[in-house]
């Protein structure tokens, strides 16, 4: 982040706002929503500066700025027409370790004035760090009608329940999930049709109706995490990513999946590598059923498709056996994310009529797979975990009847802002491994699909987000 989005207090707290005119009235009336006291100092001011001091809502100096007007304050903006003032005013509230936003001229500012929705006291804010103030506000305006406007007065209502509810519930994973069931069902449709004392009647009621003394029931959610783009999440992924309590997670994961986990929840690591398990599999599928025990609503969080190449079933299988309440939530697995941003399409009516998934996994340097069948004119193949196997690979297609000139490609990273497309032949993609220092997670694709890559790919790397 180049900036830490903060909220700030600001009763009754003295803000200075340098400058007199319209952009600086704008600026002055967020202050004095946010209860500030807000001394405005221009030599002249507009019509609303002018009506505000009249009435009293601020006090106007009618001086040139100098440096010692920002004693005292706790925040600062510039926003006059002149450069130069604008920047003695950033210098002078730097050198006095005070906030200071100094309209358009995001490189002498300390902070940045957002865009706001304000459903008070739900505050959102939206920032692109001064770059884009457009993009900014256009983001705003999405979330405004995502956002209705009776969630502030869902948010006095928790207020008000608060204390009662963490009296009710001893377990905070318990007290939680009674606040998510609350603010996404009937009571707070409530509130949204304008029905605040029905709704604070409801809440009463389901308050003293739970046993709060009651441990949560845990459950298990597989969740598909995708190839790497975190666009390429399912909705109830995500859902799931931001009410869990804990969250395990593989090497697969992409950061910027990981970044939407909710904030608080506890985070495991159990990555697997070509010989070095974070946590062994069977280790796994018993901390699932451990913290599910527990009472934590729990995210296996997994690379892609958690039943391709996942071992999700083995990990469902101990869940069932224990009798511990799962869900499944597909994702986009590797082979489709993968070759979709690399330009390959993985059946195509010129090229391939079928597509078989492979695991190239090797163990004690042997690969157990059905060779003949794999060998088939007019077929895909996609090969996860091949890459240290890859000469054995190559070597064996050869040896049952493909031609060394059959195209492959290997996708690095597919998805993501450091994808890698490389491509070749059977002959020549160990060398390609080799020279180019390809590394995990790749993935091979071998066909004549791999022809289009040329025409087809349209992702670049260096233009995403």
């Amino acid at each position: 982040m180049n900036f830490l989005p903060v909220f700030l207090d600001l009763k009754n707290r003295s803000c200075a706002v340098i400058g007199g005119g319209e952009v600086a009235s704008r600026k002055a009336t967020l202050l004095l929503e946010a209860g500030a006291q807000v001394t405005v100092y221009a030599p002249t001011a507009g019509e609303t500066i002018r009506r505000w001091a009249a009435d009293g809502k601020v006090r106007h100096v009618k001086q040139e700025f100098r440096p010692e007007m920002l004693d005292g304050c706790v925040l600062v903006i510039a926003a006059t027409d002149d450069k130069s003032v604008n920047r003695q005013v950033s210098d002078a509230a730097k050198a006095r370790n005070i906030p200071v936003n100094v309209v358009d001229q995001p490189d002498l500012c300390t902070f940045i004035m957002p865009s706001i929705i304000d459903r008070s006291p739900v505050i959102v804010a939206v920032s692109t760090g001064g770059s884009s103030p457009v993009l900014a506000r256009l983001i705003r305006a999405r979330l405004e009608t995502l956002i209705p406007a009776g969630y502030g007065r869902l948010a006095k209502l928790v207020v008000k329940f608060r204390d009662r509810v963490k009296q009710r519930f001893s377990h905070p994973p318990r007290r939680r999930q009674f606040w998510e069931e609350v603010l996404q069902g009937p009571i707070a449709e409530l509130v949204y049709s304008g029905q605040d004392a029905a709704a604070e009647k409801a809440l009463q009621r389901r308050i003293e109706a739970v046993d709060g003394s009651q441990a949560p029931v845990g459950e298990v959610y597989l969740v598909g995490g995708g190839p790497g783009d975190p666009d390429l999440l399912t909705f109830r992924a995500l859902h799931l990513m931001q009410q869990a309590d804990v969250v395990v997670y593989d090497r697969l994961v992409s950061p910027a999946v990981l970044s939407l986990i909710r904030r608080d929840a506890e985070r495991i690591y159990a990555g697997k590598e070509r010989d070095n398990h974070a946590i062994p599999q069977e280790d796994i599928n018993h901390l699932l059923v451990r913290l599910a025990k527990e009472g934590k609503q729990v995210v296996r969080l997994k690379g892609g498709d958690p039943f391709i190449f996942g071992r999700g079933g083995e990990e469902i299988d101990t869940l069932a056996a224990e009798g511990i309440p799962f869900q499944v939530v597909p994702g986009i697995t590797a082979a489709a994310g993968c070759a979709a941003y690399a330009g390959i399409p993985l059946t195509h009516r010129d090229y391939a009529q079928s597509v078989v998934f492979v695991t190239g996994h090797l163990q004690d340097g042997t690969v157990n797979l059905n060779w003949k069948a794999l060998v088939q004119p007019n077929q895909t193949i996609v090969f996860y975990m091949g890459l240290h196997g890859i000469d054995t690979i190559c070597r064996e297609l050869i040896r049952h009847g493909m031609p060394s000139s059959t195209l492959a490609a290997l996708v690095q990273q597919g998805t993501t802002r450091n994808q890698r497309v490389l491509t070749g032949d059977l002959e020549t993609l160990p060398s390609i491994v080799d020279q180019a220092h390809v590394k995990a997670p790749t993935l091979i694709i071998v066909g004549d699909v791999v022809e289009l890559h040329g025409r087809l790919k349209w992702f670049e790397p260096t233009a995403a987000n």
